[in-house]
């Protein structure tokens, strides 16, 4: 059964809506955004236990962060278990169904792709949102420590969040080219071009081979 466009349309409008809300609660004083370090950069409060709703919104923004993840990840299982299926139900050698295969091999790709950009790219945050927020700890304290503390563990969490932070960013970035250099293709010439260089690293060991063994006959001569 397919889903009505209508309804389509107010699943969607409920969605954002609702992310609408969550991302202007710290504007109600629920949670709030902070200067993270070194200083140049703001996100979500994490240990502040001072401040009334905080915990409950970095909480829920990585728990909601998770759950998407999740719920994405099982999407795209299901659809490249509804392509490989319908692969196998046009299985002959006509046009058609080499185009369809075509298709739904780039497809297949593209699904793993963002999927496995999407987990790299968020995982590390989320789970050190949770990580901080379940031992009642905020990176906030990083703006703190002086040049002394350079080689400290608190320098390397600090550049740990920092990075996971970056990663988060980049996926916005990254997802374009992936459906972009993941087309078959594309892969196919990288395929070609690789198993050229091959050939040529393969010839270029066997002519260096061939040449250093009439040198030894010829000195054992």
């Amino acid at each position: 059964s397919h889903m009505k466009t209508r309804v389509t349309r107010l699943v969607l409008l409920s969605i954002w809506l609702a992310v609408l809300l969550f991302a202007l609660l710290p504007v109600a004083g629920v949670g709030r955004y902070t200067l993270q370090w070194p200083g140049t950069w703001g996100f979500i409060s994490t240990g502040d236990d001072a401040f009334a709703g905080s915990i409950f919104f970095a909480s829920t923004f990585a728990f909601l962060g998770l759950s998407s993840l999740f719920v994405t990840m099982a999407c795209n299982l299901a659809t490249i278990e509804a392509l490989v299926s319908r692969c196998r139900s046009k299985a002959t050698a006509s046009h058609s169904s080499k185009q369809w295969g075509r298709i739904a091999t780039e497809t297949l790709l593209q699904l793993l792709g963002i999927m496995c950009v999407l987990s790299a790219c968020w995982s590390p945050l989320l789970i050190t949102m949770l990580k901080m927020i379940f031992s009642h700890t905020s990176f906030e304290h990083c703006n703190g420590f002086g040049s002394a503390a350079q080689g400290s563990g608190l320098h390397k969490e600090c550049n740990f969040f920092l990075t996971a932070v970056r990663l988060a960013s980049l996926n916005q970035i990254l997802d374009p080219w992936v459906y972009l250099l993941l087309r078959k293709i594309l892969l196919q010439k990288f395929c070609q071009a690789a198993s050229a260089v091959s050939k040529c690293s393969n010839n270029e060991w066997k002519e260096r081979s061939i040449t250093l063994s009439e040198e030894i006959r010829r000195t054992t001569a």
